[in-house]
């Protein structure tokens, strides 16, 4: 009961107090199911979610999960909204963007959950762009971006989407650890033998590096 009412306030309703609203179900569900959280979250039917109630949902999720379980939230219902929203309006709506910002309170969760799996699925350009502009405004410690970076430089193939974020974070200026430096001279370096002429984001992201750590 407590569930389906939530799940029809959550459709139609933009209101500050569904914080108020996921706050109890968070009460409610560490208190009776705690291990089945995933489960009683569907119950209230995430995709019928508004954007407002997604946000309102990533506030208390992102601040009382713990990283492993926001990662999940972060990837099975966050992220597949998020698409969803880029797909149908060519933009992102504003309380999506306030979520996605809300999610790097777990830095970790935020790139498994989001960044990561962004880059394997193959995302847009467009998708990619609007998620690198939300790391250019929210601070994040240097070792959660440093293994960040260096997963996104482990991908093998040409990725537009990796380009752009490792552009992004590299233009924050981090003292990068030496592994993490090496990763991205290997990065770079396998595509000299590569036939195909590069794209222009491959070109800026190198650029990036080489300005921001060419005496390292």
């Amino acid at each position: 009961r407590h569930t389906r009412s939530l799940c029809d306030w959550s459709s139609d309703v933009c209101s500050s107090d569904l914080y108020e609203g996921y706050c109890r179900l968070w009460i409610f569900i560490k208190k009776k199911w705690k291990k089945d959280w995933e489960q009683v979250l569907y119950l209230t039917r995430p995709d019928m979610w508004t954007p407002q109630a997604m946000y309102a949902a990533t506030r208390i999720f992102a601040s009382n999960l713990n990283p492993k379980m926001a990662q999940r939230f972060y990837n099975l219902v966050l992220l597949d909204a998020v698409r969803a929203d880029i797909y149908c309006n060519k933009k992102l709506n504003y309380h999506y963007y306030m979520s996605l910002k809300k999610a790097v309170y777990k830095p970790a969760a935020f790139f498994k959950g989001i960044l990561l799996p962004l880059c394997k699925e193959e995302c847009t350009l467009r998708e990619a762009a609007i998620v690198a502009s939300v790391l250019q405004r929210v601070s994040i410690p240097v070792h959660h971006s440093a293994v960040a970076i260096h997963k996104l430089a482990q991908m093998t193939e040409y990725n537009g989407a990796a380009s752009i974020f490792i552009k992004t974070m590299l233009n924050k200026k981090y003292s990068l650890p030496s592994p993490v430096i090496a990763s991205l001279v290997r990065h770079f370096a396998s595509f000299i033998e590569d036939d195909r002429t590069l794209p222009v984001l491959w070109h800026q992201a190198l650029l990036v590096f080489c300005q921001r750590y060419k005496n390292e």
